[in-house]
């Protein structure tokens, strides 16, 4: 009973907390990029100290170089290196495309309504397994909490809907909401995103 709990309990938080912080995992363009700009920072060093450049540039270069190295660590190296041993290999048009489609994978979220969804799942399925009374009221009142969550995920995207809609409409329904609570303001703006 005690793991059906605090499994609604994170489900539950994770829920009204939103679903800003979490991302997907780097795709494997994503990890090449990173790779990339490791390889560009480590090229840009190499030709600053080469070129004589400013110890300014030197230096920030070498910054550069150093700061890119945890990109890897963070992302992992990629399964397939994208060719960069020269400078004219990393400014290939390949890699500039690559950088602009790792860039639009990093803005993506996960859905928080899948995601509730799915935690809801879960946690039914943990509390079909442990049985019992108290495995049987659980899984009742979280099928119960997965309900209303689809139900409040339709009436807030209708609601979004009527307002794209009807523009003249806006204010008005705006006013009509205006004596909802700080946390159900903060709710459904969560469920807007």
């Amino acid at each position: 009973m005690k793991a059906i709990t605090l499994s609604t309990l994170a489900g539950v938080c994770l829920w009204l907390a939103g679903c800003g912080s979490l991302r997907f995992a780097p795709s494997e363009r994503q990890k090449q990029t990173a790779w990339l700009h490791n390889r560009t920072a480590t090229i840009t060093a190499e030709t600053a100290r080469a070129e004589d450049a400013s110890e300014k540039l030197r230096a920030l270069a070498g910054l550069s170089e150093l700061q890119s190295s945890s990109f890897i660590s963070y992302y992992g190296p990629p399964k397939k290196l994208p060719k960069a041993v020269s400078a004219e290999d990393v400014l290939a048009e390949s890699n500039w495309q690559l950088a602009g489609t790792a860039l639009a994978e990093s803005a993506n979220r996960p859905d928080a309504w899948r995601l509730a969804d799915n935690v809801f799942k879960l946690a039914i399925g943990i509390s079909a397994l442990l049985g019992g009374v108290y495995g049987t009221r659980a899984a009742r009142f979280l099928r119960e909490v997965r309900a209303k969550s689809k139900a409040l995920k339709e009436v807030v995207q209708g609601n979004e809907l009527f307002k794209k809609g009807h523009k003249p409409y806006a204010g008005a329904f705006k006013e009509a909401h205006k004596n909802q609570s700080p946390q159900t303001r903060q709710i459904v703006a969560e469920m807007k995103v």
